[in-house]
């Protein structure tokens, strides 16, 4: 059963899909549901996932496919055949990887917005799902990418700051000296520059009026590499 909104939303997308090949922005979408933030087009987006009605396409940016539509509609059908002259090349924002837009895709990418997550003291990890912060689609490289908050300011030297959103690509290793979102203990994450030596794993602040914590092989978990941040003034 779907909610009203996701029922539009889902005609919505249907619709333009049948018209021009192309899924309609999150800010068109918006427009159409007469709602006031993308985070609620997100949402129902999310929604309509779960619920095995739509699909995301990977590394592309505003892809979305129809999969069922509800059964009191009639079913989805095959795309219509391209119109004489289309050039799939100009219409289409097409990617060879994440983050690699055709000219002229404004379209920004909605990352998971999973909470914050503290840059001097480890806190729990948190995971909500019912946030989202989009982003420059130029900013990610291949593979999956979620957003933290940073809470804290033992990065202030790497010019992190308490507030920014850091970016994060998903990742279970990382190289000495990276910038990683460490799980310790499987109770606390941290966002500090990760370095190993023998069997110690050192997470390392980049503020001197925080000191470096040492833990064993075992306690830490990599769970992401920075690849960028956004700060709002």
């Amino acid at each position: 059963m779907l909610t009203k909104k996701q029922h539009e939303l889902l005609v919505f997308i249907d619709g333009r899909l049948r018209d021009s090949g192309v899924s309609p922005s999150f800010d068109e979408m918006k427009d159409a549901l007469g709602l006031r933030s993308k985070s609620g087009i997100h949402r129902l987006i999310t929604g309509l996932e779960e619920r095995g009605f739509i699909r995301r396409l990977p590394h592309r940016a505003r892809a979305l496919e129809i999969l069922r539509m509800p059964e009191n509609m009639e079913p989805v059908r095959s795309p219509r055949p391209e119109k004489p002259g289309f050039s799939p090349n100009v219409i289409r924002g097409e990617f060879g990887m994440a983050g690699t837009a055709v000219q002229g895709d404004a379209e920004a990418v909605s990352l998971p917005l999973y909470g914050r997550i503290a840059a001097g003291t480890p806190i729990e990890a948190l995971r909500d799902n019912s946030n989202a912060v989009e982003v420059p689609a130029s900013m990610l490289g291949g593979g999956d990418h979620y957003a933290l908050e940073v809470d804290g300011d033992s990065m202030v030297e790497a010019g992190i700051q308490d507030g920014d959103t850091v970016l994060i690509q998903r990742a279970d290793t990382a190289e000495n000296g990276t910038i990683v979102v460490a799980l310790v203990d499987d109770t606390e994450v941290t966002l500090k520059r990760i370095r190993r030596k023998g069997d110690s794993i050192a997470l390392e602040p980049a503020n001197a009026a925080y000191e470096t914590r040492i833990c064993g092989p075992d306690q830490v978990k990599v769970q992401g590499r920075l690849i960028g941040l956004l700060r709002k003034y």
